[in-house]
């Protein structure tokens, strides 16, 4: 995946940043020892890869060797388009504690042509002292790999820092503002600004505008869906700062999510106080909760999706009920201090020091 300090943003690069974060916060000494982005966007890059993962791990080894190797490793996103082909080797040479965060496991990839990938990924979580799961959904597919002992759970979290600012909007007789928050990339994230853009077709209500901020290799495909949509702008790709801004001057923030991880837009948007609408797919559930700080709708179902947007248009008090729930849950139960302190109680009851 993106190393922490790649330019392009994306939700695995603020995780990773997040994570980094975390243990910071609760004393721990952090090496990012290698950028190499081990990703493979086609089952036949595996030998490429793996040979340059190779050179990389040697290179570590020669510096470990020097000035002292740390006292465990630590794997982000483990799974078969993205094998560990570096933590793992490193733990073995050192003879030290191997640690995954946000590993999965799908057994159907057993039989495909990411067999080989799978297969590099599945000995990391068997090797691994700890892994830790985000969701429920990953922990239900690594239990397959590991013994209970070596699975944990760590709700996803956000750093809500940067996101302060306060909220701008008045929405006394103005439009109820609806804001996406998304990269512009093939795949899910276009069928998810497809349904999207199928929903709005379906509004009643017309008291809204929305604004999408993002960008990416697609846009023009996203664009397109959104043809005759007076209502619509788009704000290109933003910094943190831009973000919060929009942030600020939203009221809910809808964005269909199509096989998300779980989505750190959507925590984002709850600590800023805004409701969210999404559907039940992938680890959505673990982030939003549904009728409490946002509303869910099936997977693919657009009338259901534009019937809950009509409604928080519709509904001020609704909004303003969720949104002041979901900035309370988020701040509360998934801020950064609070998933420190969790990471922190998994790390030393897994690793003995």
């Amino acid at each position: 995946m993106k190393s922490p300090d790649d330019p392009v943003p994306s939700g695995d690069r603020t995780m990773a940043r997040q994570l980094i974060k975390a243990l910071q916060l609760a004393g721990h000494h952090v090496d990012l020892v290698s950028r190499l982005k081990c990703r493979l966007r086609t089952a036949g890059m595996l030998e490429s890869v793996a040979a340059d993962a190779r050179q990389e791990v040697d290179q570590i080894s020669a510096r470990w060797q020097e000035q002292g190797a740390p006292d465990l490793v630590m794997t982000y996103h483990v799974y078969y388009k993205s094998p560990d082909f570096i933590g793992s080797e490193l733990a073995r040479r050192f003879d030290i504690p191997f640690i995954t965060v946000e590993a999965s496991y799908a057994g159907k990839r057993d039989r495909d042509e990411w067999a080989a990938a799978q297969a590099i990924s599945s000995a990391a979580i068997r090797q691994a002292a700890l892994n830790i799961c985000f969701t429920d959904r990953d922990a239900e597919g690594v239990a397959k790999l590991v013994e209970p002992g070596r699975l944990g759970i760590l709700p996803p979290f956000a750093d809500f820092s940067g996101l302060n600012a306060v909220r701008q909007h008045d929405e006394v007789g103005g439009k109820v503002e609806l804001l996406a928050i998304a990269m512009m990339l093939k795949g899910n994230k276009l069928e998810s600004f497809r349904l999207l853009a199928e929903g709005l077709r379906l509004l009643k209500s017309a008291n809204w505008q929305l604004t999408i901020v993002g960008d990416g290799p697609v846009r023009d495909a996203v664009e397109g869906m959104f043809n005759g949509f007076d209502q619509v702008r788009f704000a290109g790709q933003m910094d943190r700062a831009g973000v919060a801004g929009y942030l600020a001057n939203s009221d809910v923030l809808v964005w269909p999510g199509y096989h998300e991880a779980f989505g750190l837009a959507y925590l984002e948007a709850q600590g800023a106080g805004l409701p969210v609408i999404a559907m039940r797919s992938g680890g959505v559930e673990a982030v939003v909760m549904d009728g409490n700080t946002g509303l869910l709708v099936e997977e693919g179902n657009a009338v259901q999706f534009a019937d809950a947007v009509d409604e928080l248009i519709e509904n001020s008090n609704m909004r303003k009920s969720m949104g002041e729930q979901a900035q309370a849950f988020a701040r509360a139960e998934r801020g950064l201090a609070t998933a420190s302190a969790r990471l922190d109680k998994l790390l030393h009851t897994a690793v003995k020091t």
